[in-house]
């Protein structure tokens, strides 16, 4: 608890704070702004100056206006009360003006900042005076003056009675503004400032009070088509926007559509605001018919209230599916608050061209839902939507065009989402034909409402060895794709992955097998039967040719025969005769590879020989031996052959350089051949033939 002394010493220090926060110069003034007022008449030669004093009340303050050239020293001043002040006629020729303020008291001085200016740049008119309002539209028309300048653009802002916060517009050179979406039987108030061609805006003028009364609705209604997420479906519902409240003017009590059909009927159907029919269904600002427009040339919507309805507001119903979009493009800004669209104006402008109409439809929405489009000047190149668009949801954007006679003509149509991921596999996979060599594959892809980003191009892998890249184009229809140089009869595995901006999704598998080579199984039955035919014609050539002459061939003939032929190493010149003249002796390979032939001479006996030789007479008869001997004794002497290796046991025979005189004492001692000589030596006659 405080005692009375310390009371008495915080009253103290109180009371000494406060004269010394009161003692010391001025605060600074804020910086002065400057004009010339304009009038019916003209403008004012004089400027005016005003400013925040920000004064101190305990304190006398005096306030002195300076102002000088931009480019000179030479100042002058005058004395103004606490927030404004003159520069008169004779000291404001100059073209730029430099001013300030400086706050004077007993404890000193403080200046503004300066402000530079042109004298030019400063002509400030009166606030405009209101000279007419509608009531009905709600419109409302000021007047300006400044003096013998040109008018420049003007503001305006508008409020209700019972809302204190003001709205802001402008409204550019026009002296007149509308109010959309008035409410009926509501007041409102409205204040304008203004500028001329150059210098600073009026003050915001007096405050205009009008009170919006009910009439008759005015304008037409907003009427369209939705055909799905397919712009040239034939499959359209009809679909009309809400009336604004400034068209409505009072309440709407319903909406009459006219539908007219291609065999020149008519019906006409009432929509009630209040109850509306079972046939039709609506959002807060959507109406939507619940059938599609088949048969239907054109319809027409209109809405009334209790005073009157508005003009119908047609549109013509294609009557074929519509045409493939044209190859102009569009851009797109998505995220998921916003959606901007612009295009390019098309080369050569078309002359009977009314307006563009701009939509967007979310993917697996019923008619009418995720729909929204907006009409535009045929002079804009742009649209923007305000709305929550949905992460990784597929929306279609399409720009159309609607000529004077109302024929709608599809630009544009593409794919957007504001966010995006990668997609899921392809609920339909599958090999649809097999063959040797290649296969065709099939898949249906990802539905566009279940779609969370836009495919790029399916990968197709085969075995882990080569992938392909197929183009994604058409997003909603079944694609196929062949695979070529496979290997007859072998087991495949091959998958497949749609790819985003993300990066590829989930894969889908499927095996197969190719088909066994019908032209391989004929081909190899062939080539064995060839090989086979040819092997026995090979065989039977060389069998037949080997059997001409066994000395042809004398290892085949060891092969065919199971004895020794007649004596070969005895037909030695024979054999080689045989051998250049036959065709095929090449083929034959000799027994020796270099044979040792034995010569034997024949020497004619004479009666002087003193060492006894007599002369071996050749005779004519002497191979006279008949042919059944000849077969005894080769017969004879085969069997004496040896069996295990084909050859015939010789016994040594003389060579006729090594043991010559040997021979002829065997000559000498027996003149008639012995039949060893007769199997194995060559006999007379086949000498003479050589």
């Amino acid at each position: 608890m405080a005692t009375p002394k310390i009371w008495w010493l915080l009253s103290i220090l109180l009371a000494t704070s406060s004269n010394c926060s009161a003692t010391g110069p001025p605060a600074r003034p804020s910086r002065p702004q400057c004009y010339r007022q304009c009038d019916e008449i003209g403008c004012a030669v004089n400027i005016q100056c005003m400013w925040d004093p920000k004064p101190d009340p305990k304190i006398p303050t005096n306030y002195i206006l300076h102002w000088e050239p931009a480019n000179s020293e030479d100042g002058h001043t005058t004395k103004g009360n606490s927030s404004s002040g003159v520069i008169p006629r004779d000291h404001s020729n100059f073209g730029e003006l430099r001013v300030w303020v400086q706050a004077q008291n007993q404890h000193g001085s403080a200046n503004s900042d300066q402000y530079d200016f042109h004298t030019e740049d400063i002509i400030k008119p009166q606030p405009p005076k209101f000279s007419s309002s509608d009531q009905e539209q709600l419109e409302i028309h000021w007047n300006t003056f400044c003096g013998q300048l040109s008018i420049g653009p003007c503001d305006v802002r508008y409020r209700t009675e019972e809302d204190q916060v003001w709205f802001e517009n402008e409204t550019g050179f026009h002296p007149s503004y509308s109010l959309p979406d008035a409410q009926p039987n509501t007041v409102y108030e409205f204040q304008v400032r203004c500028a001329c061609h150059t210098g600073l805006k009026s003050d915001w003028s007096a405050i205009l009070r009008i009170i919006n009364a009910e009439s008759v609705p005015v304008g037409e209604v907003d009427v369209w088509s939705d055909c799905g997420i397919s712009p040239t479906s034939l499959d359209c519902f009809l679909t009309w926007k809400n009336l604004s409240i400034s068209q409505a003017r009072r309440p709407i009590l319903g909406y009459r559509v006219r539908i007219l059909y291609n065999d020149g009927t008519e019906s006409v159907k009432n929509v009630s605001t209040a109850e509306p029919s079972s046939q039709f269904m609506c959002d807060d600002s959507k109406w939507c018919l619940d059938f599609p427009l088949k048969d239907v040339s054109s319809v027409a919507v209109s809405a009334y209230n209790a005073l009157g309805a508005t003009v119908p507001s047609s549109l013509v119903v294609p009557k074929t599916a519509g045409k493939k979009p044209n190859d102009q493009p569009i851009h797109l800004n998505m995220n998921q608050e916003n959606l901007t669209v612009s295009w390019d104006q098309p080369s050569p402008f078309p002359d009977n061209l009314k307006e563009y109409v701009v939509q967007y439809k979310q993917a697996g929405c019923s008619p009418g839902r995720g729909f929204d489009w907006i009409k535009v000047n045929k002079s804009q190149t742009a649209a923007f939507f305000k709305g929550q668009f949905r992460n990784y949801t597929a929306y279609q954007v399409s720009l159309f065009s609607v000529s004077n006679s109302l024929q709608v003509r599809l630009l544009a149509s593409v794919i957007e989402y504001s966010t995006q991921s990668t997609p899921s596999a392809v609920p339909v996979f599958d090999v649809t034909s097999i063959g040797t060599t290649d296969v065709t594959l099939s898949w249906e892809p990802v539905p566009l409402s279940k779609q969370t980003g836009l495919i790029l191009f399916y990968q197709i892998g085969l075995d882990g060895r080569k992938v392909y890249n197929i183009s994604a184009s058409p997003q909603h229809e079944g694609m196929t794709f062949k695979l070529q140089d496979l290997r007859p009869g072998q087991d495949y595995e091959v998958w497949i992955k749609a790819v985003t901006v993300a990066g590829p999704g989930k894969s889908a598998t499927k095996s197969f097998k190719t088909k066994k080579s019908e032209n391989g199984q004929l081909t190899a039955i062939m080539l064995g039967v060839l090989l086979v035919v040819f092997s026995i014609v090979l065989a039977v050539f060389l069998l037949c040719v080997c059997r001409r002459e066994n000395k042809v061939c004398p290892l085949m003939s060891q092969c065919l025969y199971d004895k020794v032929p007649d004596p070969g190493n005895s037909h030695i010149f024979s054999h080689l005769k045989h051998q250049f003249n036959e065709p095929m002796g090449w083929i034959c390979i000799p027994t020796e590879p270099q044979p040792k032939i034995s010569l034997l001479e024949i020497v004619e006996k004479t009666p002087q020989a003193s060492d006894g030789l007599t002369k071996l007479v050749v005779r004519d008869g002497g191979s006279h031996m008949n042919d059944d001997k000849k077969e005894d004794a080769v017969r004879d002497e085969s069997d004496r052959t040896d069996h295990r290796y084909g050859k015939q046991a010789y016994s040594k025979m003389v060579d006729s350089d090594e043991e010559k005189d040997g021979c002829w004492s065997s000559l000498e001692e027996q003149d008639i051949p012995s039949g060893y000589e007769r199997h194995f030596m060559p006999s007379a006659a086949e000498i003479l033939e050589l």
